[in-house]
């Protein structure tokens, strides 16, 4: 497993973080996902996603099991706060009573004593932007927080509280944006990667796989196979029939003999497609069983050539988004967020 660095920090992160999110306490079991959580450490994986809001805690303390007795220095571990973890009026957000408790309540349930990255999940435009990022600075200074980031912030959103955080004298900074990212979703490319790019921050990006339409086990004019995220109960289908589709499921057919001509699967293809773009410092991959894990890591340290990345363009084509203002629309808190996504 090859590491890089985050943005512009010291920290180092395998190329492939493992990720919880609709997993662990949801899709997967409790030994399912232990299974999967040693697969990853076998596969060599350092870096390990969660947030307080996946299962509402239970991703936390499963992904804390799985770890328990692994060199805690070893290890990166990141969570997030911002979507509703309760019903309460101070359940959700950035408020600094809601950052400084949910922080104090994931550190409980990943028994640990410091975060390497805490991340704010969505922008919160319901609380001062300098009130979320002077509580984000004193979990720093407590050393219960290592490093901060963002996960699906808009570009303008990322350069106000990199401005605000000079202009406060803090001494901690946006070192990582988490965005969904993919083949066929590239709504960072046109702001939010430059942006980050110039500022030193790096991309931990998730959905490499597009809920695993990219994968080719769904087939054009065939049932979802048996369980599949599209076909399993639950929240899984909502996210997944966003990006099913016959065109859709077509043009992944046309990329399997550029997969092949790349000793790849089409699972693997995606994943490397995604470390292949400039400014990615990990891609956050989930899995509901080890094998997946075992297939889908052997992307990482396998560069696409030109002839690849220029075909996957040729064949995906208008089937792309690169709409900016998808990632604004993501972005208010809405109480419909909890746990919805990534």
């Amino acid at each position: 497993m090859e590491h890089r660095r985050l943005g512009r920090s010291g920290l180092m992160v395998s190329e492939i973080t493992y990720g919880n999110w609709l997993t662990h306490g949801e899709l997967a079991g409790r030994e399912e996902a232990l299974a999967c959580i040693r697969a990853a450490l076998d596969a060599g994986i350092t870096t390990f996603d969660t947030a307080d809001v996946y299962a509402q805690g239970v991703a936390e303390e499963v992904l804390a099991e799985g770890l328990r007795g692994v060199r805690r220095s070893s290890l990166v571990i990141t969570s997030k706060v911002c979507l509703p973890t309760g019903d309460g009026p101070n359940d959700k957000g950035l408020s600094r009573k809601h950052v400084m408790e949910s922080c104090e309540a994931s550190l409980r349930r990943l028994d640990t004593d410091y975060l390497d990255v805490y991340q704010a999940h969505r922008f919160d435009e319901s609380t001062p932007l300098d009130e979320t990022l002077i509580a984000f600075d004193d979990l720093v200074r407590q050393g219960k927080v290592l490093y901060l980031g963002v996960s699906e912030w808009t570009a303008p959103q990322i350069e106000a509280a990199s401005t605000m955080a000079g202009e406060l004298g803090l001494r901690s900074r946006i070192v990582s944006n988490q965005p969904q990212y993919n083949m066929l979703w590239r709504v960072i490319e046109p702001e939010v990667l430059p942006l980050c790019m110039r500022q030193g921050v790096g991309q931990l990006a998730f959905q490499p796989l597009a809920q695993g339409v990219l994968t080719g086990k769904y087939r054009p004019g065939q049932a979802w196979p048996e369980g599949s995220r599209a076909a399993s109960g639950g929240r899984a289908p909502r996210f997944i029939n966003r990006v099913l589709g016959e065109k859709v499921l077509l043009a992944v057919e046309e990329l399997r003999p550029v997969a092949e001509a790349s000793g790849l699967s089409l699972a693997q293809l995606a994943i490397a497609w995604v470390l292949s773009r400039p400014g990615v410092a990990s891609v956050v991959m989930g899995a509901t069983r080890p094998e997946q894990i075992r297939e889908n890591v052997t992307a990482a340290g396998k560069p696409l050539d030109e002839g690849a990345l220029s075909r996957i363009d040729e064949v995906l084509g208008g089937l792309v988004d690169r709409d900016p203002t998808k990632t604004a629309q993501m972005m208010a808190v809405k109480p419909d967020w909890a746990g919805s996504a990534a």
